[in-house]
């Protein structure tokens, strides 16, 4: 194959694959401005609108439920917690981690209306939190 031809082809499958990197590290190790400047991750989520609610799924698979908090700021909701090694764990040699651990937080926008009520509950690795619409 023709020098030209493999660095035609390198070239941008290494710009694609730079990208992706920079996009995962910004997904899971963004940091916010907070005061203690700790790094946060931010966990995944779905957010799909019924004629009533507004549903926002966010994946935290391994973080206990009573460790999370949630609100709504403006138009967005703001979820929060910690996710860390379970106590058992904390001595063990550690050969792969891919699951963040640490503080995380996720600003959701919020589509445009007002809400009544907010519920929340955990299932299969996802905080489940249901928006009512105000009429």
């Amino acid at each position: 194959m023709p020098r030209d031809d493999i660095i035609g082809w390198m070239w941008p499958e290494a710009c694609s694959m730079l990208a992706r990197a920079e996009r995962l590290q910004s997904q899971f190790f963004h940091i916010h401005g907070s005061v203690a400047r700790q790094p946060v991750w931010e966990p995944p989520v779905d957010v799909l609108e019924t004629r009533g609610y507004v549903h926002i799924l966010v994946g935290l698979p391994g973080v206990d439920p009573d460790t999370i908090g949630a609100r709504i700021d403006g138009g967005a909701l703001i979820v929060v917690g910690d996710r860390s090694l379970p106590v058992d764990l904390e001595e063990a040699l550690i050969h792969r981690i891919e699951l963040p651990r640490g503080r995380f937080e996720r600003r959701v926008r919020l589509p445009a209306g007002r809400y009544d009520d907010m519920q929340w509950a955990s299932e299969n690795g996802c905080l489940i939190v249901t928006l009512s619409k105000a009429i």
